[in-house]
Parts: structure tokens; C-alpha cells; sequence
């Protein structure tokens, strides 16, 4: 559970503003019927220049930054399409987090409930923590999801999160995880909608059966 709570690592400075996720997973790599190999096509035009060669000067391919676990971005971060590759393919990565002032709105949904950590700080705090790990020497960061504390060189700033969001992290569970944790509950609701409103159960499945019928049997009483 420790490893879902405690989130330490090196982190990298990601500082363009409005990162879409058409350049977090391109669309090139959409095309596999399961999340294999999205790791290959994250931020793949930034890492990569027209000719497929690796661009020395971007942070992710800096050997003090190979083994970077946390992200620290611009504002608007995963703005754009709703692809959930974007997610799977910073998991992939190795990416377990990122901090930033802003996030779009359904990116942050996709990786919230798919364990990927976002931390939100106000923008000057994300400048700070920027600037400290901008530097190899001091990239260090750490996030407690326990105490809602990051941590970095020379930054100690709490955040918050939603209290369904932190149980899922405390507790290691994704959101069908979480929905299962609750299969007594929903049960327990089923039993109680059918034994309210047993006019309605397997409504689908009748309807399909009397389709099937003659059409001078299709009375809805038959």
C-alpha cells in the first residue's frame, strides 16, 4: 500500500504550457487493439525529431532525467482529445504523477481513475518546484498522498484532492476496483429497484422475445 502513498522520485520539468494529448500519445499509435507499446509514442514528437532520431535536448532523453517517475508541466495539462492512451502511455513510462496549476478536464478524470497521480498547486508553486528540479542535482520530489504534502528541493506545499480519489489511492484500486468494493451495495440496490419496480426487470430481454413473434402476436400483454 506504501507505494501508492508515497510517491518519490525524479522529476522533470515539462514547460510548455496547453500539452495536449495529441502530443502526450499521437495518433499514430492508436491504432493496437490492446495498451501495449504506448510507451514508444509518448510525447513521441518532442522526443523524437522528423528523421525518428532522439533530440539530445529534450529533458526526457537527458540521461540525468532516464529514470524520471514525476512530471512537473505547464498549466493545461492533457488538454484536447478525451484519449485515454495518453494516461496508459505516462504509465508505460514509467510516469507515476504529475504536478501542474491546471489540468484538462477529462484527462484529469482518465488519470485519476487510473492511478495516475495528478497533484494540483498554484502556479507559482509549480514554478518553484520547476526550478528546483530544472536542476539534476536537486529533481528529487516526493508526494505523500496521505498527508496531501509534496515535497521538493526547496518546496513543502500542501494540495487536496477529492476524498473518493484519495480512498481509491490509499486503498491501490482503480475505478473497477473501487466499483467492485461496492458489489454488496449494489446488489443490495438491485434487489430493492426490482422488488419496487418488477414491471421493469429484463424489460430488454421481453421486448427482444415478443419481437421474435408474428407480428398479429405482438401485443405487449402476450
Amino acid at each position: 500500500m506504501t507505494d501508492t502513498i508515497h510517491f518519490e522520485g525524479i522529476a522533470a520539468p515539462l514547460l510548455t504550457p496547453n500539452l495536449d494529448t495529441d502530443q502526450i500519445m499521437p495518433k499514430q499509435f492508436l491504432r493496437g487493439i490492446d495498451k501495449a507499446g504506448l510507451d514508444k509514442g509518448l510525447l513521441y514528437d518532442l522526443r523524437y525529431d522528423a528523421g525518428h532520431q532522439l533530440r539530445p535536448e529534450f529533458v526526457l532523453n537527458q540521461p540525468a532525467y532516464h529514470d524520471t517517475a514525476i512530471l512537473v508541466a505547464g498549466s493545461n495539462f492533457g488538454c484536447g482529445s478525451s484519449r485515454e492512451h495518453a494516461v496508459w502511455g505516462l504509465q508505460q513510462y514509467g510516469i507515476r504523477a504529475v504536478i501542474a496549476s491546471s489540468y484538462g478536464e477529462i484527462f484529469y478524470s482518465n488519470a485519476m481513475n487510473n492511478r495516475l497521480l495528478l497533484v494540483m498547486l498554484p502556479e507559482e508553486v509549480v514554478q518553484q518546484i520547476m526550478a528546483d528540479v530544472g536542476n539534476p542535482q536537486t529533481s528529487k520530489v516526493t508526494i505523500d498522498v496521505q498527508t496531501m504534502t509534496v515535497t521538493s528541493h526547496s518546496v513543502s506545499a500542501p494540495f487536496s484532492m477529492s476524498e473518493r480519489h484519495r480512498h481509491m489511492f490509499m486503498e491501490e484500486l482503480d475505478q473497477i476496483g473501487a466499483t467492485l468494493a461496492m458489489a454488496s451495495q449494489i446488489t443490495a440496490f438491485r434487489q430493492r429497484h426490482w422488488e419496487q419496480r418488477p414491471w421493469l426487470k429484463e424489460v430488454a430481454y421481453a421486448t427482444k422475445a415478443r419481437l421474435k413473434r408474428p407480428w398479429f402476436l405482438r401485443s405487449p400483454f402476450m
